[in-house]
């Protein structure tokens, strides 16, 4: 089976944060957020869980994140040199927001059964310790990824998909945005305190680039009308935001779908790059052409085709044609559009890292 070739210009933070400021480059930087555990295991030759978790899938939800922990960082290391990726992530996607049962209990909320006001005395919200339980992994990955030359990016930041997700669910959670507005605001406001806390100790643990996620769209446009979105999200995330921006830490932005009515506030917010350009809402030509002089681009490569119906020479061609239109003048990090899940062939993973190295340099 074809494996990932020989590529020049070995793994770089610096690479990776300079596509990031819209400054020049040796080549377009590679990058997945999750890469599911066969393909690790193929590519290591061992078992080693996959890139957010190992014993537990934090991509797949707050409870499938339990019992779990980040891979091993020396794992992950050996990873990105493998396949030119010049950062390892560490996540912590979820507000970790538990309930009180009747018999004094404390459970992880994730029921989607949080209906009134009244049910906010139940709420346990995290606090120092789940704090700390994280800012381990941030010093583990961070001392280790000293004097490698891979960077650590910290990703965290879904305030208002945990609500929707877990807490509330979509239907409840959307009728609140229209009934009562007050009361999801109040959530949202105590969601975002705890990344608004966790994010500035962790970049003073020394992480490189910040990762913010919150899914809000799907592939016809944002979840909530755009001005409203904007009054209700915007105020809090930006409290997360706030502190990278201040220690001049690149921004990363993701949310899936069609996210054209948020990108102006995006920007005005101060998000660097975008990611992944969802192809089912997402146009990589109109975003390159509307938007590729201010902003950072990452992702597009639609994981349906090429990457799971394709074939290797399918998906090579297809990076080639994004590498046509995305990589004049910079500011594209090249990927898939959403991970790199277990039913991808390998072969096609290979052909995209191989074709992104092939294809990619200036």
């Amino acid at each position: 089976m074809p494996g990932i070739q020989p590529y020049s210009g070995q793994p770089n933070k610096e690479r990776l944060i300079a596509a990031m400021r819209g400054e020049p480059t040796d080549r377009v930087p590679n990058f997945e957020v999750l890469i599911e555990d066969q393909h690790v295991e193929k590519l290591l030759g061992r078992p080693a869980g996959n890139t957010l978790g190992v014993g537990g899938d934090p991509a797949k939800g707050s409870e499938a994140a339990e019992g779990g922990r980040p891979m091993y960082p020396e794992d992950y290391l050996e990873l990105c040199r493998i396949i030119g990726q010049d950062a390892i992530v560490l996540e912590n996607l979820w507000t970790p927001i538990k309930r009180r049962e009747p018999d004094g209990s404390i459970v992880l909320w994730n029921d989607r059964s949080f209906r009134s006001r009244e049910d906010l005395a139940r709420v346990v919200w995290p606090g120092e310790a789940e704090i700390e339980e994280k800012l381990r992994y941030v010093r583990e990955y961070v001392s280790a990824a000293e004097g490698t030359g891979i960077g650590v990016m910290f990703l965290c930041g879904c305030i208002f998909q945990t609500l929707y997700e877990f807490v509330v669910g979509m239907t409840d959670c959307m009728v609140m945005t229209i009934e009562e507005p007050d009361l999801l605001d109040e959530l949202m406001a105590r969601s975002a305190d705890y990344f608004a806390e966790l994010v500035p100790r962790a970049i003073d643990e020394g992480v490189d680039v910040v990762f913010l996620a919150d899914d809000f769209a799907y592939n016809k446009g944002l979840f909530v009308e755009p001005t409203r979105f904007a009054q209700l999200w915007r105020p809090h995330f930006d409290r997360i935001m706030e502190p990278a921006s201040n220690a001049n830490k690149p921004i990363l932005f993701h949310s899936d779908g069609k996210i054209d009515d948020a990108v102006e506030m995006l920007l005005e917010m101060g998000v660097d790059c975008l990611n992944p350009m969802d192809p089912s809402g997402v146009d990589y030509r109109d975003y390159k052409r509307r938007y590729g002089d201010q902003v950072t681009l990452s992702g597009n490569i639609d994981i349906t085709w090429p990457l799971v119906n394709g074939t290797p020479k399918d998906v090579e061609r297809d990076v080639k044609e994004h590498m046509d239109v995305l990589k004049p003048g910079g500011r594209w990090i090249a990927g898939s559009s959403h991970s790199i899940v277990n039913y991808i062939p390998h072969e096609n993973f290979a052909a995209m890292i191989n074709a992104i190295h092939k294809y990619g340099a200036y």
